[in-house]
């Protein structure tokens, strides 16, 4: 049986291991999704017939109670609701590990071996960490938690002494298992970390620390794996956890930021302790109406555009993807300038554009395509704000400096599509909306899009 059992679990992580690979392309996302979930299937089927099981009833209504939970979430939560969904399942994977890892420990008791103790801390801390950062990441995502940079004094020094308590403690738990209130002391105090770690990030970075607290969770169920000796929880955890920090890289070296301030919690470069600059660049706001912007398309050849949370909002996904067929009907080249960090999670923008059945070779990333704005005719940018500020390039006292940008001021005409002129999710105004071949077309996007298609049409 043991034999079986371990046979299944890497048939499983083979078809983990393939689904990651399809998922990195959009065209075989979805079969990397399919063969992941029937790796995901195979295992818990096969960890059921376990010996180790004392019981199904609890099992069972847990497995029913959690899946209609799931389905409920699944069905009700909107696409712009998703990254919130991504935050809180991180943390649900993190709450899990911690609580596996807890009653583990009560299990064994005064047994508790060198190896069996080492990884009960290890999965304390990474679960709980990422349970109440998760959980502040959903609250900034939500709108529940400010979503600007919140700084406190001693900030990094509070959480390095935090840190060292915890490995002390942690030492001091291997050695003398005896002391159970230990457990306790460690669970409390990682929880209260993953609240200052994630606090102080702002909200235009959310993106990476939602992919950091992804590998998080992984790494969490790798160490319970070794708490349960569980050889598939341990490859899936791996696959998770490696799989977010090259994630996270990615995303770090296209915003320019360091991992390593990254994990600390809020980063050096992302604004200084001055006011943030809230003047914006000299000159007058500039609007358009739909039957003016329709001309300005119609003497284009080269339009590029941007789509930014807004976008997701007003899920005009749909208006978008009608009017590049429009314009591509009448000769006009026509592509997507995607921001890393565009969107609230990895990859939402691709997301939304899929589901609209938009060509993924129009998809092009921020290094693709910024070279190419001196020669656009038009930027169209639909619902974003902070990935085309300006102020990212020179104002040291913004919260988003030193973050690379898509270049569209350099286009020849910008259309900025905003229903006001209200600060982005940094908290910051964008000066972008004063330059001088900026205009502003006013207006939900869904609704905005719709009749710009319609005077193009009749142009």
């Amino acid at each position: 049986m043991k034999i079986i059992i371990e046979i299944s679990y890497l048939v499983s992580s083979i078809f983990f291991i393939f689904g990651i690979k399809l998922l990195s392309s959009p065209k075989s996302a979805r079969k990397g999704n399919f063969l992941s979930s029937v790796g995901m299937l195979i295992a818990i089927i096969v960890t059921l017939l376990d010996q180790h099981v004392l019981t199904y009833e609890w099992i069972i209504i847990g497995i029913i109670i959690g899946g209609l939970i799931g389905g409920f979430m699944a069905f009700k939560t909107p696409m712009t609701g998703m990254p919130q969904m991504v935050g809180v399942l991180n943390g649900f994977g993190g709450g899990a590990s911690t609580l596996v890892a807890l009653s583990e420990f009560y299990k064994l008791g005064l047994n508790v071996p060198t190896q069996t103790g080492i990884a009960i801390f290890a999965s304390l801390l990474i679960g709980s960490v990422t349970f109440t950062g998760s959980m502040i990441a959903f609250g900034k995502l939500q709108g529940i938690v400010s979503g600007k940079v919140i700084r406190y004094p001693l900030q990094h020094p509070i959480n390095l002494l935090l840190f060292i308590g915890l490995i002390v403690a942690g030492v001091f738990l291997v050695i003398y298992p005896s002391l159970s209130w230990l457990v306790l002391a460690i669970t409390f105090v990682a929880l209260l970390l993953g609240i200052l770690l994630v606090l102080p990030i702002g909200g235009a970075d959310m993106p990476v620390a939602i992919s950091l607290l992804n590998s998080y969770s992984g790494m969490a169920g790798a160490t319970t794996g070794f708490v349960l000796q569980n050889n598939e929880l341990i490859i899936a955890g791996s696959l998770v956890g490696a799989s977010g920090i090259i994630l996270t890289l990615i995303m770090c070296k296209a915003m320019n930021r360091s991992l390593l301030n990254v994990v600390l919690g809020g980063w050096a470069s992302a604004g200084t302790t001055q006011t943030a600059s809230t003047t914006s660049a000299k000159g007058q706001v500039k609007s358009v109406d739909s039957e003016e912007l329709a001309m300005i398309f119609d003497a284009a050849e080269n339009v590029i555009i941007v789509p930014g949370y807004g976008m997701a909002v007003a899920q005009a996904q749909h208006a978008v993807r009608d009017l590049v067929n429009i314009l591509e009907s009448k000769g006009k080249k026509v592509r997507f300038a995607i921001h890393p960090v565009a969107g609230r999670m990895p990859g939402h923008m691709n997301v939304l554009l899929a589901e609209a059945q938009v060509s993924y070779d129009k998809l092009l990333a921020m290094e693709d395509i910024n070279d190419d704005f001196p020669n656009t005719d038009v930027a169209l940018i639909i619902g974003a704000n902070d990935v085309v500020n300006p102020a990212a390039r020179h104002d040291k006292a913004s919260p988003i400096y030193g973050m690379p940008i898509l270049n569209v001021d350099y286009a020849k005409t910008v259309v900025i599509n905003k229903r006001s002129m209200n600060a982005g999710y940094a908290g910051i105004e964008n000066e972008l909306f004063y330059y001088p071949n900026a205009l502003m077309y006013f207006g939900d996007a869904k609704e905005a899009v719709n009749k710009l298609v319609q005077e193009i049409k009749q142009l």
